[in-house]
């Protein structure tokens, strides 16, 4: 088992766009597979839903990822980079198209991009890499605090989910006992945890950006026709938060509204499809509008224009 987990794993890091494609393929397969007696309902709901809904969804996600992007500029500020939000910003936009295909790998995008553009102004790699540490803890939290959202679709036991934050909270404060006097190297990027103002603004904004996707998910699961409460969206939320670790590229929503609602809901697994389809659409305006505003505002403009 520890050989095939260290094979894939090798894969992954030697072509990570074929192990992701390939995990599409399989995931995709299986949904056709648990969907063959929804077709029907998957496609009615997938043509009719309003476009307003669209709309509002792409917009709502356009938000989350103009708040994802200051969270990350406070990170950065506190690991001691003094990168302009005209810099980050646009990095940032890159990194969430990479998104579409793995998490890890629009990570890697967005640091390799805020480097390239800002070498002198950001710190190193590495250190930027712990810059997502403290916005995963807190998301961490916020997912242990709701995870009751998921008893009653998976089926757990009602103990998973106190036990699950209890494991969280003592991470943390492990986490905190070892970084307070690790303040060089990598440890930079945590720097942001040992400051008390730093800290309050990095929970309100990931609060703020994850009220934004749960209105997201219940707009769309709504809007589609799946009587779905604020508890299932959190609970789509999370599963989406989840199986998005894994190399399934965009089969993500799709599969987490059928982990989350069951098989035989065609019309929560087409929410699930069009919130992917609505977050890529917004990941590219996002993208667009930050590299266009960054041209229009860059040194060389504004010295041919004088």
């Amino acid at each position: 088992m520890r050989r095939a987990v260290g094979k894939m794993r090798l894969a992954w890091n030697r072509h990570p766009t074929a192990v992701t494609v390939a995990g599409s393929v399989v995931v995709a397969a299986a949904l056709v597979v648990a969907l063959a007696g929804e077709r029907h309902a998957f496609t009615e709901a997938l043509t009719a839903a309003p476009v307003w809904i669209l709309i509002t969804a792409a917009l709502l996600q356009i938000a989350w990822l103009a708040l994802r992007s200051e969270t990350w500029s406070v990170c950065v500020g506190g690991a001691g980079g003094s990168v302009s939000r005209r810099r980050l910003y646009p990095a940032a936009s890159i990194g969430y198209l990479g998104n579409l295909l793995n998490g890890q790998f629009g990570l890697a995008v967005r640091i390799a991009a805020l480097r390239r553009s800002a070498p002198r102004e950001s710190p190193p790699a590495s250190v930027l890499l712990a810059t997502e540490v403290p916005i995963v803890v807190v998301e961490a939290v916020l997912a242990a605090v709701m995870s009751f959202t998921l008893v009653g679709p998976l089926g757990l036991d009602w103990w998973v989910a106190p036990v699950g934050l209890a494991v969280t909270l003592a991470v943390i404060m492990v986490l905190r006992e070892v970084i307070r006097d690790r303040t060089h190297g990598i440890w930079r990027g945590l720097a942001v945890l040992r400051d008390i103002g730093g800290r309050n603004r990095i929970i309100a904004l990931v609060v703020a950006a994850v009220g934004l996707q749960i209105a997201r998910n219940w707009f769309v699961l709504n809007g589609v026709g799946v009587d779905a409460s604020v508890f299932d969206s959190v609970a789509l939320l999370i599963g989406m938060a989840v199986l998005g670790v894994l190399p399934i590229g965009p089969s993500v929503g799709a599969a987490s509204a059928v982990i989350v609602f069951g098989a035989d809901t065609g019309a929560a697994a087409a929410a699930g499809a069009l919130l992917t389809a609505t977050a890529a659409a917004a990941a590219l305006c996002f993208a667009a509008s930050m590299l266009l505003g960054s041209i229009r505002r860059s040194p060389a403009r504004v010295a041919v224009a004088h």
